[in-house]
């Protein structure tokens, strides 16, 4: 049995949510199943092979218009299921961008 790596509390879906991946540079798009969610992550079942696409960081969409997503990037595979680490936003970067709205 795996020992449990997760540092927040985990949601379980009974029968999975939709959502896609996509790749940052919008060149690939996967549909998949959020099977669990964290604070930090989440457990995405994968429709088709991600071979052979850039896991390192893209978007988990979990709206069918893209309005609701995070920067994930990939922590294990598992057959078709992935682990995924959810990124957090430069607060540097929303500073600045703040600040300019602001003047």
């Amino acid at each position: 049995m795996v020992a449990e790596r997760r540092r927040g509390e985990r949601v379980t879906f009974e029968r999975g949510i939709s959502a896609h991946m996509m790749g940052i540079d919008g060149t690939w798009r996967r549909d998949c199943t959020m099977e669990d969610i964290s604070e930090t992550g989440a457990k995405l079942t994968v429709d088709g092979s991600v071979e052979g696409l850039h896991l390192k960081e893209f978007f988990l969409l979990l709206s069918s218009t893209g309005l609701a997503y995070r920067r994930c990037e990939l922590a294990w595979v598992n057959g078709d299921q992935i682990g995924v680490n959810f990124l957090k936003q430069d607060k540097k970067k929303k500073t600045r961008r703040t600040q300019a709205a602001e003047a």
